[in-house]
């Protein structure tokens, strides 16, 4: 909804104007504008149409994930980059199903600019290796797959990348 940068500036408006109400003596005032203006912090970590296209990815609509992610004009100026990570794995995830050439773009992508979670970077190996399975190029799909198994440490992927390995074996 708001650059990152006006993000910024509003978190700092209200929590200046929160210790203004502090100073004044109204101190649930100050305390509600302190959490308001966490709000914003948050905002500025965590994109709110990232969030809301998570959501929707849990409930299996991908449309509505697209329509959340469309509101995100122009990533690379209204996203940290650990969001535009996360933006283009999400976009990866969804162009998967249609597209895979465009898919891998967007996974190596979001693999550059950086993901949090091991199994975020595990998941997108895995798609990486499915689509270097569908290529033919065993190689780089048997690496991708060692790497993702790695980074898979409660072995969530586990029967995924079981599955993998049994279908590199038909190639």
């Amino acid at each position: 909804m708001f650059n990152k940068y006006i993000k910024v500036i509003l978190a700092i408006g209200v929590f200046v104007w929160a210790v203004l109400q502090f100073v004044d003596g109204y101190i649930m005032n100050g305390i509600s504008l302190v959490l308001l203006s966490g709000i914003f912090v948050l905002f500025y970590f965590k994109n709110e149409f990232i969030l809301l296209a998570f959501w929707q990815l849990r409930k299996q609509n991908f449309a509505g994930a697209g329509k959340w992610l469309s509101y995100i004009k122009n990533p690379s100026s209204a996203l940290v980059k650990k969001q535009e990570g996360y933006y283009n794995f999400l976009h990866g995830i969804m162009v998967s199903q249609t597209n895979i050439t465009q898919a891998e773009k967007f996974f190596k992508k979001a693999l550059k600019l950086g993901l949090n979670m091991k199994h975020d970077m595990a998941m997108a190996k895995l798609q990486l290796a499915g689509i270097a399975m569908t290529k033919r190029r065993k190689r780089e799909a048997t690496t991708l797959i060692n790497e993702a198994k790695k980074l898979d440490k409660q072995n969530v992927l586990a029967e995924q990348i079981k599955m993998l390995k049994q279908q590199m074996k038909k190639i």
